[in-house]
């Protein structure tokens, strides 16, 4: 955000601002159109299509968690220092049969493992109840 400030002569506040309008501007105009509804028929469909494609019956995504390094937030102390030898927050995310994300959960703490992600998420409490 500092470099696009610099490049753009605006305040980095103001590109925080831009950034977070724009990102619900488009989660807005797009998540009716790309993200599935929580319905029965919605996971059916995944699951049929798992069947078709991949001969994997009953399946209604794949999940895997990614490291994005980054540089350690102020006063973090190691709650961001993985197991790779620096510091990141996961990325966990499932996606249907044509490697479209249907769930992702973003911002957990780079120490945490991707089941102890899963475990703490709002999806891993989901599928849980």
């Amino acid at each position: 955000m500092t470099s696009i400030s610099y490049a753009y002569r605006i305040g980095h506040n103001t590109v925080s601002k831009i950034i977070s309008e724009t990102c619900e501007a488009i989660w807005n105009a797009l998540k009716e159109t790309y993200f599935i509804d929580d319905s029965p028929e919605s996971w059916q469909e995944i699951a049929d299509k798992f069947q078709q494609l991949w001969n994997y019956p009953n399946c209604i995504g794949c999940i895997d968690g990614k490291h994005v390094t980054l540089q350690a937030p102020a006063n973090s102390g190691s709650t961001h220092f993985n197991y790779k030898g620096h510091h990141s927050i996961n990325l966990l995310a499932v996606s249907d049969a044509k490697y479209r994300f249907t769930m992702v959960d973003i911002g957990a703490e780079g120490r945490h493992s991707d089941g102890g992600v899963f475990k703490n998420s709002e999806m891993g409490k989901c599928f849980e109840e």
